[in-house]
């Protein structure tokens, strides 16, 4: 209501046009696929490789032969400009973390139990020690304990989370905490400093998602403890200690089986206990057939990377990718940008091409992410067929190169040929720290592929041209310029500004920019105040992406004209963007004129 006036003076309103909108937290990759360690079915950021090498592995040994998953491989190239990956590890069957119970010094038997973050038998490492107490499947990608500095008056003591290879003599400290109590209501209770809480799959493959069990959110980055004898109020007012609590208190020492963890199980994980190609694939198919095979450029028909992809169970591998998709579904809990499922090939089979289904149906369902995936295998060098392939997809939320490029795996110097969705990630990733995801993500200024060592075949002209055609981005190879993108179609059929994949992007920006400040008007009361919040939220943030190339020009429309009382009294608040995205040079047309001499030129 307005304010009555009477008599004459001067009147002051303050209007408070300044609201910002919170800024939105950075946006990075998801990568699906199989790893030597760590958490399965559960999404989990990483923001380095060091972080990823600490949390899923990195290469694993079968015979005299090292390996390394494609996961590995497409994170490290990912992670070398992006800041942020969310990586879901695949496991065939059920699966669970290893344990190690923590003994007492008295006669109470287990002070608490120790639990690995970490899934498969690959965390376990309990057994009769050799000298200098090593443990006998200690490697690098386990861990042991130790209890250490043991205070009965405060009833706290010290946990040492230590690598699984390490010997009495040379202990490697991965984690210390120091002066933990078993006592509930201190500060320094274990379960609070450490955390009690794990993340488990659940759900089904129509509806999966994770659950979190426990109270205490994890802060170790091994482990989580359950089972505690806890001891209540072990210090009176007078810093006195309760004596009949002192046998839940630890021992020192690494107690029971030397620190050893044990029961870490999975149904199938391609590896053994000490990280070796395993003979069979579960109950899929017999022992004869020798998984190293089916690694890198020898990628088969019904499997990938050691992994059944076709067997129609419930516990074989495409039925763990279809669930790992599913999790990311979520756009709500996983804030992603692109979607990458490295060796995952499209032709390669009926296994592999419903995982790619099912990745294409995520990006398009969410409308915010952007699918990167691969046609063929190595082994088909025959062009009609790669852009047959490529024409069965119909999308502009995914995009697909070629051909396969051979790279130098880092840690041992082997040379390995890898799809080129493994590599074209970090392609994406440096674009968008060197530009913006408006640019294209080609060419020589950026798109340059300095890690790879060869193409798989030399494109001619002519070969471009068939490829690009079809909706499928060259890999070409220069003379002194090396293997370079060339080319940034998506897989749309109808021509249109989202057949390429700079514009898909910059509308994948954009709408998760506005989106996701525009949450904070929901509830808020319909009217011009409202409105005008939102045009002060849209309106700069879209100036900002013109100034920088990524649009000609834009409007956007909230007002009475499109919020009509029909449409508020239907509780909606509705708004327009008109967006006109910058097009990239990709054909370069030049004339030459050649003229007698005495010509004029033209002005």
């Amino acid at each position: 209501m307005a304010e009555k006036i009477v008599s004459p003076g001067v009147f002051t309103k303050e209007i408070d046009a300044s609201f910002l909108p919170a800024a939105i937290g950075e946006i990075g990759a998801a990568v699906v696929g199989p790893t030597i360690k760590g958490p399965a079915m559960v999404p989990t950021v990483v923001s380095s490789y060091a972080e990823f090498q600490q949390t899923f592995g990195d290469t694993f040994r079968s015979g005299s032969n090292t390996y390394q998953f494609l996961t590995s491989v497409t994170a490290q190239n990912y992670l070398k400009n992006g800041n942020k990956l969310t990586v879901v590890r695949i496991l065939d069957g059920s699966f669970s973390g290893a344990k190690a119970a923590v003994m007492s010094s008295g006669s109470a038997g287990i002070s608490f139990q120790l639990n690995t973050i970490a899934h498969g038998d690959t965390m376990n490492n309990a057994g009769v020690t050799s000298s200098n107490a090593v443990l006998p499947s200690g490697s690098v990608d386990n861990v042991r304990w130790e209890i250490s500095s043991l205070n009965v008056s405060k009833g706290t003591f010290t946990l040492s989370i230590r690598r699984g290879n390490d010997r009495q003599t040379q202990k490697v400290a991965l984690e210390t905490w120091n002066d933990l109590s078993l006592d509930p209501n201190s500060n320094n209770y274990i379960a609070r400093k450490i955390g009690d809480q794990y993340a488990e799959f659940a759900g089904t493959a129509a509806d999966p998602y994770v659950n979190y069990n426990g109270n205490y959110p994890q802060k170790s980055k091994y482990v989580y403890v359950s089972d505690i004898n806890n001891t209540p109020n072990y210090l009176d007012e007078n810093s006195s200690y309760a004596v009949e609590y002192t046998a839940s208190l630890p021992s020192v020492g690494s107690g029971s089986l030397n620190g050893a963890f044990a029961s870490g199980s999975v149904g199938y994980s391609g590896l053994d206990s000490l990280g070796n190609i395993t003979g069979t694939y579960g109950n899929h198919i017999t022992a004869s057939f020798n998984k190293a095979y089916d690694f890198f450029d020898a990628i088969g028909t019904f499997n990938s990377q050691g992994f059944e992809l076709s067997s129609g169970t419930t516990d074989d591998g495409g039925s763990s990718y279809m669930e790992a998709l599913g999790l990311l579904s979520n756009a709500d809990e996983y804030d992603i940008n692109l979607l990458m499922i490295p060796g995952i090939i499209d032709a390669a089979g009926s296994g592999h091409t419903a995982i790619i289904t099912k990745a294409v149906d995520i990006c398009e369902s969410r409308g915010d992410c952007f699918l990167l995936y691969d046609t063929v295998k190595k082994s088909e060098t025959n062009i009609a067929n790669v852009t047959t392939k490529a024409k069965s997809r119909d999308t502009n939320y995914g995009a697909t190169y070629w051909p396969w490029v051979q790279i130098q795996d880092i840690q041992t110097g082997a040379m390995r040929w890898v799809p080129p969705s493994c590599v074209m990630g970090g392609i994406y990733a440096f674009n968008d720290k060197v530009a913006a995801p408006w640019f294209a993500p080609a060419g020589l200024n950026r798109g340059g592929l300095t890690t790879v060592v060869q193409a798989a075949r030399k494109l001619t002209h002519g070969n471009r041209d068939d490829l690009y055609e079809s909706n499928v981005n060259p890999l070409a190879t220069f003379p002194g310029q090396g293997v370079v993108v060339w080319g940034q179609k998506t897989l749309q059929k109808k021509s249109s500004a989202l057949d390429r994949v700079n514009v898909r992007r910059l509308l994948i920006k954009v709408k998760k920019f506005i989106s996701a400040s525009s949450r904070f008007l929901v509830f808020e009361q319909n009217n011009t105040q409202t409105r005008e919040r939102f045009l002060n939220i849209a309106n700069p943030f879209l100036e900002q992406v013109q100034s920088q190339s990524g649009l000609n020009a834009f409007k956007v429309v909230m007002d009475a004209s499109n919020n009509t009382p029909d449409v508020v009294d239907r509780n909606i608040l509705y708004g327009q963007l008109f967006l006109q995205p910058t097009k990239t040079a990709e054909f370069i047309v030049l004339d030459f004129t050649v003229q007698p001499t005495g010509a004029a030129f033209p002005e």
